[in-house]
């Protein structure tokens, strides 16, 4: 369907890509990855057409036609979602208004208009443009659009809405390659699921970009990477992808040592005996060999990479905050006429943190969740009930709307210095540079910066200030991969209170340990892991069940159901069982993490035994006497093989097995 054949690509001297070819067929499900910069969104430009190549070329067969979703929604004008979700060619646009125009006052400006209008309820006829509407209808609800959202225009809506509207023609259109940039930062939770199901059953080609390590797992078949200017194909999703590079660097490591091994013995030959005419030629020989040598190059790590660590911060008191009795509803004010409507939220609500909890809200997509944070962070003020900070607490909020927190007028640089903290200009600069800011980076307007940018920033400033309760909206969103992996990283370190909501269930897994199912006023507690919170609602999917209803096993604190039926009395929280519940969990914690630690230990053994072998092994190879003996050389060199092989394999054992145990608490 698609060959990329011998691309290359370069900016100011920076080579994206060099001589690159890669082969996509109408099967594929490819998740594109790599560092920032490495080039995935130039890649898709030049597949587009829209950027040129240096050199190389892009060969598509005939009348295959390419969907793009790029990060940016494009401008709207007067158009209605459904003309937006519909508007697949000009062609069927114009055919669409014209038979609108018809249907709704016949003013169709033009002579022999029954002609016009047969010929073009014709044309919209063949181009499918009756059922057109009821898909678009379908995949619009899908994302989660309302019926009555169909007939507004589009410009009224955000830019988050409108990518779901752009989202929804391409999934109408059904191009043959569709070509995905961040689509999930755009939708909730609900609306992600349905499209990752929908996706599932695509009949075309997709090739994702994507820093959400469950829908790439969930949805592709193969990952190309872009690493040190080439593209790197592996079969499987992005789990299978990590082991297999993981094995792959090993293996490459271990074949660039062995041949460094082997350039330094020939050339230490060549050294000695150069100067003796009986091994001069023989000596010239091994110089050669070196030269004949297919050079294997070291592994270099080029990824730019965050990396910081919270500031410790002071101890606060064993109760961090509390919610007392606390009523708060949204007001939501009539339009031509109608009367204004209460939609309350929470009635009676009471909410414990305390020192070291790792907190996560889940629940449906509407159930208050960002709400509670909210109130949690002081910024909304409930309409009766009690918030009280817990002695020594400094809260800082994290809002899913990062824009929220930073002024766009304002440079990198005069954001971070508006601070409270007693912070040098060189401290900041250094910040700044940890976080990727570099050079003339901390001078550009907040206004032009990405979203993964906005959101580093904001990481910055919560830094220069550090709270010890951390209260955190969706932290991950336009975050990178290793982004994530850094700040999975400086919380798993954090000796302050950590409440959060996310749909990242890799991030989740990492950092919860406390679960807070929230649903119609409703807060029951599941003082366990998030697998313990999937284990208590039998749930099937770890990603859709932070959606869920949340029935069975937890601990209930609620407000009184008030969806029109009677609600069951609330249930306070029994500390001593909750106590009791979480002794057990530590317990059951604690042997699994020695049971972990014992597998670790068992390979980090195996792995120096292997490698003082491998060590033994290349110095006999060394030695000038060991190929005195007939098959000896091949001997130890078959021995070897197997040293190195098990080594490689046993390597990324290992480093799985330490990242399991560090998800342990």
């Amino acid at each position: 369907m698609l060959t990329l054949s011998e691309i290359s690509k370069a900016y100011g001297g920076r080579v994206l890509f060099a001589d690159v070819t890669m082969q996509l067929n109408r099967e594929d499900r490819i998740g594109l990855v790599g560092p920032n910069g490495a080039g995935k969104s130039t890649l898709f430009s030049i597949i587009l057409g829209e950027e040129e190549s240096d050199s190389g070329q892009v060969i598509k067969e005939r009348n295959v036609v390419f969907g793009y979703l790029p990060q940016e929604s494009a401008p709207v004008g007067d158009e209605t979602v459904l003309e937006l979700a519909t508007a697949i060619s000009p062609e069927f646009a114009k055919l669409r208004r014209i038979i609108l125009a018809w249907d709704s006052d016949h003013h169709v400006p033009a002579d022999h208009v029954e002609e016009i209008h047969d010929d073009a309820h014709n044309r919209f006829h063949e181009l499918g443009g009756y059922q057109l509407d009821a898909k678009a209808k379908q995949i619009l609800s899908g994302l989660g659009f309302r019926e009555k959202d169909f007939d507004r225009k589009a410009r009224e809506l955000s830019g988050g809405w409108v990518m779901r509207a752009h989202l929804a023609r391409l999934l109408v259109q059904e191009p043959d390659l569709l070509l995905l940039d961040e689509p999930t930062n755009h939708l909730d939770l609900e609306a992600l699921l349905w499209f990752q199901e929908y996706l599932t059953t695509y009949p075309g080609a997709i090739v994702v970009i994507s820093h959400d390590r469950e829908f790439l797992n969930h949805i592709v078949s193969g990952i190309v990477e872009i690493r040190q200017s080439k593209l790197m194909r592996y079969r499987g999703n992005y789990d299978e992808y990590l082991v297999q590079r993981a094995a792959a660097e090993e293996q490459l490591l271990a074949a660039y040592k062995n041949q460094q091994k082997e350039i330094e013995r020939l050339q230490l030959f060549a050294d000695r005996f150069r100067a003796k005419a009986s091994k001069a030629s023989q000596a010239q020989s091994k110089l050669k060999q070196i030269e004949r040598m297919d050079k294997i190059e070291a592994p270099v790590n080029d990824e730019s990479k965050i990396g910081f660590s919270f500031p410790q911060p002071q101890r606060s008191g064993q109760k961090v905050i509390t919610l007392e009795n606390i009523h708060f509803a949204y007001t939501n004010p009539g339009g031509d006429g109608s009367a204004a409507t209460v939609n309350h939220i929470y009635r009676g609500m009471d909410f414990l943190a305390e020192r070291d909890q790792r907190i996560v809200l889940v629940g449906p997509n509407g159930a208050g969740k960002s709400t509670l944070l909210k109130i949690l962070a002081g910024v909304l003020e409930p309409q009766s009930g009690t918030r009280t900070l817990g002695h020594n607490v400094k809260a800082g909020y994290y809002s899913q709307y990062r824009v929220e927190m930073l002024q766009e007028s304002r440079s990198v640089f005069e954001e971070a210095m508006d601070t409270p903290a007693r912070v040098t200009e060189q401290s900041i600069r250094t910040l700044l540079g940890s976080f990727l800011f570099r050079g003339d980076d901390i001078y550009k307007k907040i206004s032009v910066l990405s979203g993964g940018e906005k959101s580093r920033l904001a990481l910055v400033k919560l830094l220069l200030h550090p709270p010890n309760l951390l209260l955190m909206d969706e932290p991950t969103t336009h975050l990178d991969m290793a982004s994530i992996d850094a700040l999975v990283y400086a919380l798993t370190q954090f000796q302050g209170t950590l409440v959060f909501i996310s749909h990242d269930v890799y991030f989740i897994r990492a950092l919860s340990r406390h679960v807070v199912h929230v649903n119609a006023g409703q807060l029951t507690h599941y003082p366990g892991g998030y697998q313990y919170y999937l284990d208590k609602t039998k749930a099937t999917s770890a990603r859709a069940a932070l959606t869920s209803g949340g029935k069975g096993g937890g601990l209930s604190n609620s407000s009184p159901d008030y969806s029109g039926q009677k609600a069951a009395p609330a249930v306070k929280v029994d500390r001593k069982e909750q106590k009791r519940l979480e002794a057990q969990q530590r317990q059951a914690r604690s042997g699994e993490k020695k049971a972990q630690q014992q597998v670790v230990h068992k390979l980090e053994k195996e792995i120096q035994e292997l490698e003082a072998k491998q060590a033994e092994l290349t110095a006999e190879l060394e030695k000038p006497e060991t190929y005195e003996k007939p098959g000896r050389a091949q001997e130890i060199n078959r021995e070897l093989a197997h040293v190195q092989e098990r080594l490689a394999a046993a390597t990324p054992e290992w480093e799985a097995a330490e990242s399991k145990l560090a998800t342990i608490p």
